[in-house]
């Protein structure tokens, strides 16, 4: 079983910045991706970032050139740099793994979520 805990959410103004994290535990044979969804109220749940362990990173066209994700694979915690944040950036944003907890078998986990509000 593995673990996600995600940190850094809150309230801001718009233009403001944030920083998430998301640290992995628990039987972790080796981390192949991880990556920041968000789900807004009376939207799907859609995806932010993701970066694999070789560090090849994917971004949903709303937050290019704003939101920057990084991984430590030392520590199994994936951040998410959030600048120039917009109102509709507003939404739980849960943390995502896809994880090879043991050696012949990849599953997938997610966090709790955190709440990010950016006030207008």
């Amino acid at each position: 079983q593995v673990r996600l805990v995600e940190s850094g959410g809150g309230l801001v103004q718009a233009g403001g910045s944030l920083r998430l994290s998301c640290a992995a535990s628990g039987n972790i044979f080796r981390i192949n991706a991880m990556g920041w969804y968000r789900q807004a109220p009376g939207k799907q749940r859609e995806l932010v970032a993701t970066i694999t362990s070789g560090g090849s990173r994917n971004y949903a066209d709303s937050v290019k050139g704003r939101f920057t994700i990084s991984l430590d694979n030392a520590k199994n915690t994936v951040y998410l740099q959030m600048n120039s944040l917009k109102p509709e950036d507003t939404a739980v944003y849960y943390c995502n793994a896809d994880v090879r907890d043991v050696p012949w078998r990849t599953s997938d986990y997610w966090g709790q979520g955190t709440q990010v509000t950016v006030s207008s």
